[in-house]
């Protein structure tokens, strides 16, 4: 069964996407803890990060690695920091927050709600930075 997360990757679910090649895909989270809160993740559907073989878990740390460079460069925050929780869908995907504080990476706080404008101009920004 195809997880949301290929639904998005197959262009059948709209997103904001960032970046995207052969084997990763990077967009902005929906429910963003701040603006520029990304996931970036294997095209392959495995659930559990560390089901990935060592050449997939290698290379999707690179991919978020270009990703959250760009996203330092264009929204103001201390750093952008890294959460993998992996139990909101069955698929493998990595958080990349812009950090203000510790708090900033806390699930439990509120998530924003951004307009489809503003998200897709968070969104252009991080792409024109990569």
């Amino acid at each position: 069964m195809s997880t949301i997360f290929s639904k998005i990757v197959k262009g059948e679910i709209s997103c904001y996407k960032i970046a995207e090649d052969e084997n990763y895909f990077a967009f902005l989270d929906v429910n963003p803890l701040e603006k520029g809160h990304t996931l970036v993740i294997p095209k392959v559907e495995v659930d559990y990060i560390f089901d990935l073989d060592g050449n997939t878990l290698a290379g999707l740390m690179l991919f978020a690695q270009k990703v959250a460079l760009a996203i330092g460069k264009v929204v103001p925050c201390y750093r952008v920091g890294v959460a993998v929780i992996g139990l909101e869908v069955p698929h493998c995907h990595v958080h990349l927050v812009p950090l203000h504080n510790i708090s900033s990476i806390n699930f439990n706080n509120k998530k924003l709600v951004l307009d489809k404008a503003e998200m897709e101009a968070i969104a252009e920004a991080i792409r024109s930075a990569i």
